[in-house]
C-alpha cells in the first residue's frame, strides 16, 4: 500500500457492517485511511479492536479484518460516528462529531440493535454533549438502543493494554448477556465484575 494510494482514500465513506437486530453495534470515531483503501474497519495494524473482541468473548477466535462480514452472525456489526475517511481523528471538528451523532441516531433507530457500544469516550461526549461521560455503561439510550462508551483501540491510545480493554469489553458482553431478550430485564445495567477472558493472542497489532 503506497502512501499516494492512502491519500487518494481521504474523505471516501466506507460501507457499515450491519443487519436488523444486532446484540451490539460497535461505533469507531471514523475510519483511518488503511480502512478507507481496504474496506475493512480497524484495518491498521496498530489497532487492537480485533484481538480485544476475540479476548473479551464477543469471538470464538480472533477474526481478520477481512472476514468483517461474519460478525453479524454472531449479532455484531461496525458503523461510525463520523462517516468520511482521514489521516487523524483530530482532522474532525465539533460540529462533524454533532452530526454524525444525529446520523448515528437515526441508523440505530432504524436497524434497532440492543446495545450501542462507542469506541472512544471523547467521540461520545462531543456527539452527544454529554461532558461527563465515563468509560462504562451509559444512563441514556440511543435510537431505542442502551449505550455503552469503551476505550479507543487505537495504537496510540497508551493507556489501555490488550488485556485491561478485554476486561472492559467483557463487561459490556455480560451485560449484553444478562440483558438478552427473554431474560430478566429488571435492574440496574452497570457491572462491578468481569467475566474470565478467553486466550488469545496478545499482538498490539
Amino acid at each position: 500500500m503506497t502512501p499516494d494510494e492512502l491519500l487518494a482514500a481521504r474523505d471516501r465513506v466506507v460501507p457499515d457492517v450491519v443487519a436488523g437486530g444486532l446484540r451490539v453495534l460497535f461505533c469507531g470515531i471514523n475510519p483511518s485511511l488503511m480502512t478507507a483503501v481496504t474496506g475493512h474497519h480497524f484495518a491498521h495494524p496498530g489497532n487492537r479492536f480485533w484481538p480485544v473482541l476475540h479476548r473479551s468473548g464477543f469471538t470464538p477466535r480472533q477474526l481478520k479484518p477481512s472476514e468483517q462480514d461474519q460478525l453479524p452472525g454472531y449479532g455484531l456489526g461496525i458503523t461510525n460516528v463520523v462517516a468520511r475517511a482521514t489521516a487523524r481523528a483530530d482532522e474532525l471538528d465539533a460540529e462533524e462529531f454533532r452530526e454524525g451523532g444525529r446520523v448515528l441516531s437515526a441508523k440505530v433507530e432504524e436497524l434497532g440493535p440492543l446495545w450501542l457500544a462507542v469506541v472512544g469516550v471523547t467521540a461520545y461526549r462531543t456527539a452527544f454533549g454529554d461532558r461527563r461521560a465515563r468509560i462504562g455503561p451509559q444512563e441514556r439510550t440511543i435510537g431505542g438502543a442502551r449505550v455503552w462508551a469503551l476505550p479507543n483501540p487505537s495504537g496510540l491510545n497508551a493507556h489501555w493494554t490488550v488485556s485491561t480493554m478485554a476486561e472492559e469489553y467483557g463487561r459490556l458482553l455480560a451485560a449484553v448477556d444478562r440483558n438478552a431478550p427473554g431474560q430478566d430485564q429488571g435492574g440496574s445495567t452497570t457491572v462491578t465484575t468481569t467475566p474470565n477472558s478467553q486466550p488469545g493472542p496478545s499482538s498490539s497489532r
